[in-house]
């Protein structure tokens, strides 16, 4: 029976250029600001992104979502052996607060300095941006193609060893 790390191990010491480490850095970081400003700064900002569906209080939503954040920014930058599997997370977490900046834009909501439904529509098409630069900068996309050439190597090396 192999265990979730067995399961993972294509994600695990994925190498990447410095150039890519420089930019994960840089997604971290961001994550981090972003995460910290949800519990201080610009939280009335980001209260304002929360869809009217989600079935938990407005500030409940933006506390959790910025300690998810500070979490992620933080993996980013001091997890580089699961930097593959982190940035899949990252890439989902973009995914999931998706709905809010749709929100923004049905709603017609004034945050962030979007107060035009010509600047919240263009800012829908940075989300997607976010998902692939956190792919990329990982090397998650690389890495989860080449898992079966990993599980190769490893049977290989398994067969010479017997």
């Amino acid at each position: 029976m192999s265990t979730i790390f067995q399961k993972l191990e294509w994600s695990y010491s994925v190498k990447t250029h410095w150039f890519l480490t420089v930019f994960r850095f840089l997604l971290g970081l961001n994550l981090l600001f972003a995460g910290i400003s949800h519990l201080t700064i610009a939280r009335l900002e980001f209260v304002a992104q929360v869809p009217n569906w989600v079935p938990l209080s407005d500030d409940l939503v933006v506390l959790l979502s910025g300690i998810v954040e500070i979490s992620l920014g933080l993996a980013l930058v001091l997890l580089p052996k699961w930097k593959a599997l982190v940035g899949w997370v990252v890439a989902i977490f973009f995914i999931l607060i998706f709905p809010g900046n749709i929100a923004q834009y049905v709603n017609q909501i004034d945050a962030f300095g979007l107060d035009t439904d010509r600047a919240r529509l263009i800012r829908l098409f940075f989300q997607p941006v976010l998902v692939l630069w956190a792919l990329w900068s990982t090397g998650a996309f690389k890495a989860y193609l080449n898992r079966k050439n990993h599980s190769n190597k490893k049977m290989k090396a398994k067969i010479i060893c017997q």
